[in-house]
């Protein structure tokens, strides 16, 4: 026969179960299913996104990873690119990394342009997104540093590189003299 549970015992198991769904819904993967493609609400060169995100990344350096988060108290990877997406450029991205994963244009490393998302697997099921700079950098969410930038060459996400979305419509082919 089991005894009743106390009130703060049960809204302690209630906080653990909901801060697992957070964790989950994060910064992996969570099933198959059709993504909106946001809309780019303007054109602009591959200097002036580089030149925004910068500033932008100024803002959330430093900041402590929290599974779920999607503010400067504290930001998933999937948050991190939801809430600059959404300040930055005006557009609406899925909330998971396996969602945005789906968004815009699949693009190689070699081709990318300030403003792709970058992906990354940790394994089978579990991914990592950051936002591609210029100068083989991206802004991202890590465990040990909070929000950082990262050299896409560092042999840690080098091995793990899964692939590019493109999401911005740049004026230009190339990405303005900034190197990839």
């Amino acid at each position: 026969m089991s005894r009743p549970q106390s009130p703060s015992y049960t809204l302690w198991a209630t906080g653990l179960a909901v801060s697992i769904g957070l964790f989950a819904a994060g910064c992996s993967s969570s099933g198959q299913s059709r993504t909106p493609q946001p809309t780019p609400t303007e054109t602009r060169s591959a200097a002036a996104v580089d030149s925004s995100l910068r500033a932008a990344a100024n803002d959330w350096l430093g900041v402590s990873q929290e599974w779920g988060g999607t503010t400067q108290e504290g930001v998933d990877c999937s948050g991190l690119v939801y809430s600059i997406y959404d300040t930055e450029f005006q557009m609406s991205l899925p909330r998971t990394t396996d969602r945005q994963a789906q968004t815009g244009t699949k693009v190689s490393r070699s081709a990318l342009q300030p403003g792709d998302l970058v992906f990354f697997r940790h394994n089978r099921k579990d991914y990592h997104v950051g936002i591609y700079l210029s100068d083989g950098e991206f802004l991202h969410t890590s465990s040990s540093e909070g929000v950082t930038i990262t050299a896409l060459d560092t042999p840690y996400w080098a091995e793990r590189w899964w692939q590019g979305r493109r999401l911005l419509d740049l004026s230009g082919s190339s990405t303005d003299g900034l190197g990839a």
